[in-house]
C-alpha cells in the first residue's frame, strides 16, 4: 500500500496546517515525534524543514524504509504505536511535540486510551499534541483500502475530545475538514484535527 498511499491522499491541507502549528509552537530545535509516520511525507519532512529534530515511528518496515529515503535527516523506528518500546529514542518526557495524524485509526478502541497515555508520558510538561482522526462511530471495522482490507476505529467528535481529555490533555483548538481521497475505493470522510497540550 505504501506505493499508492501518497497518490491516493494528495491533498492534505488539514494535516499541513496542524503540523505547521506544531512546528511554530514548540521551541526551535525541539525533538518531536511523528507517530505513525507512513512515508514520512508530508509531516516528518515538514517538521525537519522547520528545523526540528524528528523521530518517526511506524509498524510497517516498508513505510519506515520509504520514510528514511524521503526524509534522511529524521530518525525512524519500526514499532507498534499500541506498544511503544521504552528507552531511546522514545525517551519519556523527551519530546516537545507529537504529531499523530490518522495513526490511531488503525488501533482498536480498547488500545487508544493507553496509547494516548503513552504519548502523554513521552511529552515534556506542557508539550503539544497535534492529533487527527476520521469522525466515525466504529471499532475495529473492516473497510476496503487501496485494494486491500484494513480494520479501522473512530469516534464521534465529542467522544474523541473526551478520550483525549481523559488521557491528560487539554484541547486548545479544533478543526474539521471534509475530505474526498483521489482513490475511488476510499470513501469521502470528515477529518477532525485537535491541537492539544499535555496537562
Amino acid at each position: 500500500m505504501g506505493d499508492r498511499y501518497d497518490e491516493a491522499f494528495p491533498h492534505k491541507e488539514g494535516q499541513l496546517a496542524a503540523a505547521e502549528w506544531l512546528a511554530a509552537s514548540v521551541p526551535p530545535g525541539s525533538r518531536v515525534l511523528d507517530l505513525g509516520c507512513g512515508t514520512g511525507l508530508p509531516t516528518a519532512g515538514q517538521l525537519v524543514d522547520a528545523g526540528l529534530r524528528v523521530v518517526g515511528v511506524d509498524l510497517s518496515a516498508g513505510m519506515v524504509a520509504r520514510a528514511s529515503a524521503n526524509v534522511p535527516k529524521a530518525e525512524f523506528v519500526q514499532a507498534d504505536i499500541a506498544d511503544l518500546p521504552a528507552g531511546e529514542p522514545l525517551t519519556q518526557g523527551g519530546f516537545a511535540g507529537v504529531a499523530a495524524f490518522f495513526s490511531l485509526l488503525m488501533l482498536r478502541r480498547a488500545e487508544i486510551p493507553s496509547t494516548l497515555r503513552a504519548v502523554h508520558a513521552l511529552l515534556e510538561p506542557g508539550g503539544l499534541l497535534a492529533l487527527s482522526m476520521v469522525e466515525a462511530d466504529v471499532d475495529d471495522v473492516p473497510i476496503p483500502f487501496l485494494g486491500h482490507t484494513i480494520r479501522v476505529s473512530g469516534y464521534l467528535r465529542d467522544e474523541l475530545r473526551q478520550v483525549v481529555t481523559d488521557a491528560g490533555f487539554e484541547v486548545i483548538e479544533e478543526d474539521a475538514y471534509s475530505y474526498a481521497p483521489a482513490s475511488t475505493d476510499v470513501p469521502p470522510e470528515l477529518q477532525v484535527f485537535l491541537r492539544c497540550r499535555r496537562r
